[in-house]
């Protein structure tokens, strides 16, 4: 906290533009962290293992009573196919589709603002190093020379501060980026791995009900 009082001091109008910038960094990382880490975690593939038993018994019900109250996207593309058991092929592969496309934006969702975020801090805290800049050389030129050395110092405080606050805010925002966004790529190759797995479990359940013949029929 002193070190922030000092920042707060020496750095300038910049200084509390950047702190703004890491709050509302710090507020999507809790969101992502919640959602990614620990809303979303879930042992996918000892849930596949109770799915498919359950679909290979015959038992949708069984198998849809697993995902009910889960709230991975892993879980929620499991509901949404299981609910088309019995179903034709076509059918059952709009459905997959379609929910992957859903879930793919809700899993990415502002994990993205992150960088975004970092980029702005360096920004800004470039921008505070410049404004600190002119300031010292506008000392330099223009000042009484009384002021000269007062005015000096002063811009080249903001100038070292805003920058260092700028990288001190960037930096943490870029590691939980990195980190939050390979994790949602892990969830997404999730849903794409299991999506294909239970899409081709329910086809061939379902040509095995129809004698071999397929469900994806024409008609006449």
């Amino acid at each position: 906290m002193d070190m922030l009082a000092i920042f707060l001091k020496e750095g300038g109008l910049f200084i509390y533009l950047i702190l703004g910038v890491s709050a509302i960094g710090m507020a999507v990382i809790a969101d992502r962290v919640i959602a990614l880490i620990f809303r979303y975690s879930i042992n996918a593939s000892l849930l596949w293992m109770k799915i498919k038993k359950a679909l290979q018994e015959g038992d949708p019900k069984k198998a849809q009573s697993f995902v009910v109250e889960a709230k991975a996207p892993v879980a929620r593309m499991f509901s949404a196919a299981i609910a088309k058991y019995g179903k034709s092929e076509r059918e059952i592969q709009n459905t997959v589709d379609e929910i992957s496309l859903e879930i793919v934006p809700v899993i990415e969702k502002r994990v993205p603002f992150l960088a975004m975020m970092a980029n702005i801090a360096t920004l800004l805290g470039l921008l505070g190093t410049i404004h600190g800049l002119i300031q010292a050389f506008q000392a330099v030129g223009n000042a009484d020379p009384s002021q000269k050395a007062a005015l000096l110092a002063s811009g080249i405080s903001i100038a070292l501060y805003t920058t260092a606050f700028g990288l001190v805010v960037a930096i943490p925002l870029l590691i939980m980026y990195s980190l939050l966004q390979s994790r949602a790529h892990r969830l997404i190759d999730e849903v794409d791995e299991f999506s294909v797995k239970i899409m081709n479990l329910l086809i061939h359940s379902g040509d095995r009900r129809n004698g071999g013949k397929g469900t994806d029929t024409q008609t006449s």
